[in-house]
């Protein structure tokens, strides 16, 4: 059977198949692209309350056993200290060179028994160490629904946000709601049946994640959309939910490591043809010389706040030796408006248009890379991008030199492709342009900056 190394050897530039891979960017199923429209969803989230339905798009994978803390442990940048059931964290495995796999939510569900949700990157490096070290521990994979043909899933996941929240969650238990710290979980009724909840929010605004069994899917959610219905709670659509993010500064696509480096050789054996990082797209102008050029450290992301080196993991020697920096920084950019309406304005023309921006994310890859520029040099490069209609700004997720992270700081955004574009479904001809951009603090939303008191969203390293 061939795996993902025979895929990768199989090309005579990596870095080309990849920006041509016929994959678009991230797909949400099991929800229509909008329930009423993507201004009024992404407006509810800052002004009144809404669901997001995160039941079909993620993966989970249940670690269970004596050695499921320690392998997780030995995974992770994480600390581990204190770590105990009722708990979650935000799970970063790192390759021996240091670089990102992804992160997913880690859920300490019992002793020995711990669910991990999110994309697959940060997943299949957590299978391959299970099915490939010394941990007594067994996975149990949960597919997203794009990827099996019988509907179902293991939980439900509902994301209940916003500033009426906590009242909607109250009418529907019956009883005021608990105010738990920030990712701590409990169990309570709804509808008859017990459902587990984290305290969670995804931009900025208070709320949990509630999930629970498949079965259970139907009466939770009606319950929740009856309770929502006094406070103005909407339900958000495929459209806005992948554009929430540019609000509350998380980067969703950090590029898998793992496609980069001799650490890494051996899960690449490992890892099927039809795997992740077999099938992934990479997308824009930033188009470095080595898949290096695409691999980000924690610090780019702003997850130094995370990197603890009171445990040994892998990664670890390689993170020392980078730790003194100096480091690039995570920065929003805000598009210009008026240059932004030239760009668009393009679309108008029969030539010399500018690729397009979809609203409300304008994203058209798994892993979208712009590069950033001052003065035609490259200081960085811009990794999602899209529109709130919150903010009346076109906003992107960059990672950019330090000389250029001052907030008001003017640099320039390479938007589109070289020579036309890539052979992606998701390109269609059009020409490179410069557009004109603010460097802006992250999170962009106020709310979301004063809201994670203490989350990797306002700290520094």
């Amino acid at each position: 059977m061939a795996n993902l190394q025979d895929v990768l050897d199989a090309q005579s530039n990596v870095i080309d198949f990849l920006r041509n891979q016929q994959a678009g960017p991230n797909v949400y199923p099991g929800v229509p692209a909008e329930y009423s429209n993507w201004r009024n969803e992404q407006r509810a989230w800052a002004k009144t309350a809404v669901l997001f339905n995160q039941s079909y798009h993620m993966v989970e994978l249940m670690v269970e056993g004596p050695d499921a803390f320690a392998m997780l442990e030995a995974l992770g940048i994480n600390s581990f200290k204190n770590y105990k059931p009722g708990r979650a964290k935000q799970w970063v495995p790192c390759t021996p060179e240091g670089y990102v796999i992804g992160d997913v939510i880690l859920f300490y569900l019992a002793e020995e028994k711990f669910n991990l949700v999110g994309r697959a990157p940060a997943i299949e490096w957590a299978e391959f160490h299970a099915s490939t070290g010394k941990w007594n521990v067994k996975v149990t994979r949960d597919e997203r629904t794009a990827l099996r043909t019988d509907g179902k899933r293991r939980h439900y996941r509902f994301q209940l946000q916003g500033p009426n929240a906590m009242s909607i969650l109250s009418d529907a238990l019956g009883y005021e709601a608990p105010d738990l710290k920030f990712f701590q979980m409990t169990e309570f009724p709804i509808a008859g049946a017990t459902v587990g909840a984290l305290r969670h929010g995804m931009a900025g605004q208070p709320g949990y994640e509630l999930y629970g069994p498949w079965e259970d899917y139907t009466k939770v959610h009606a319950a929740l959309v009856e309770s929502g219905k006094k406070f103005g709670m909407e339900l958000v659509g495929g459209r806005a939910y992948s554009s929430n993010t540019l609000e509350s500064g998380w980067v969703p696509s950090p590029f898998p490591g793992y496609l980069f480096g001799e650490g890494s050789a051996d899960f690449r054996k490992w890892a099927s043809d039809s795997s992740y990082g077999a099938k992934c797209s990479i997308g824009g102008s930033h188009i470095p010389a080595t898949l290096e050029g695409y691999c980000l450290t924690p610090w780019d992301i702003g997850y130094g706040i995370m990197l603890k080196f009171d445990h040994d993991f892998i990664g670890r020697e390689a993170l020392e030796k980078k730790a003194a920096g100096p480091h690039r920084e995570k920065v929003t950019l805000a598009l210009d408006d008026q240059d932004f309406l030239r760009v668009t304005s393009s679309y108008f023309s029969k030539e010399g248009r500018a690729k397009y921006f979809e609203f409300p994310s304008a994203v058209y890859s798994m892993h979208p890379y712009d590069a950033v520029l001052v003065d035609g040099k490259q200081v960085g490069i811009s990794t999602w991008v899209g529109y709130s209609s919150n903010e009346g700004k076109m906003l992107t997720l960059a990672i950019v030199d330090p000389s250029v992270a001052t907030p008001g700081t003017k640099v320039q955004l390479l938007w589109g492709e070289p020579n036309g574009g890539t052979s992606k479904p998701t390109v269609e001809p059009h020409v490179q342009t410069e557009i004109t951009a603010i460097v802006s603090p992250v999170p962009y939303s106020e709310v979301a900056r004063d809201s994670y008191a203490d989350s990797w969203r306002n700290k520094k390293d």
